[in-house]
C-alpha cells in the first residue's frame, strides 16, 4: 500500500508542478507587461520572458495526461465529472498553447504584446481550471489527512 500512497503523489505533484509552470510564466508576464518594452532582444528580462513561455508550453502539453493519471490514481470522484471537466481542460489548454505559441515565436515581444496575452480569454481560462483543480486535490488531501 505504501508504493500506491507515494505514486498518487507523485500523479498530483505532477499536475502542480505543471500548473506551477504556467502561473509563474502569467505572473513574470504581468511584470514585464508593465515594463513598457518595446521589445525583447537584449534585456535579461526578455530572455527570462522566453524562458519561462517555452517552460509552460512544455508544461501545458502534458497538463491533461497528468489530471487524467490523477483522477485515476487518487479514484477522484465522481469519476465522470472530472473526466468531463478533463475535456475542457484539454481544450483550454490546447488554445492557451497556441497563444503562447505564437507569442513565442516572434522575432520582437513587446510589453503590450504580453499584456495582450495575459488578458487572453484562453490563458485565463487554463488558469482558472487549475484553480479549479488545485483546490479539489487539496480538499481530497485534507480530508485523507483527517481519516
Amino acid at each position: 500500500m505504501p508504493v500506491r500512497i507515494r505514486l498518487r503523489e507523485t500523479m498530483a505533484r505532477t499536475l502542480m508542478e505543471c500548473c506551477d509552470a504556467v502561473e509563474e510564466c502569467y505572473e513574470f508576464m504581468l511584470a514585464y507587461a508593465a515594463q513598457g518594452l518595446a521589445g525583447d532582444s537584449g534585456s535579461s528580462s526578455g530572455d527570462q520572458l522566453r524562458t519561462l513561455l517555452r517552460k509552460a508550453l512544455d508544461a501545458i502539453t502534458g497538463v491533461a495526461d497528468a489530471y487524467q493519471a490523477t483522477i485515476s490514481e487518487l479514484s477522484l470522484q465522481p469519476a465522470e465529472k472530472h473526466l468531463a471537466f478533463l475535456a475542457v481542460l484539454d481544450r483550454d489548454a490546447r488554445d492557451a498553447a497556441a497563444a503562447m505559441d505564437l507569442v513565442v515565436s516572434q522575432s520582437t515581444i513587446s510589453s503590450q504584446l504580453v499584456d495582450n496575452l495575459n488578458a487572453s480569454i484562453h490563458l485565463r481560462a487554463l488558469l482558472t481550471d487549475f484553480f479549479v483543480i488545485d483546490e479539489i486535490i487539496k480538499q481530497r488531501q485534507a480530508a485523507a489527512a483527517t481519516k
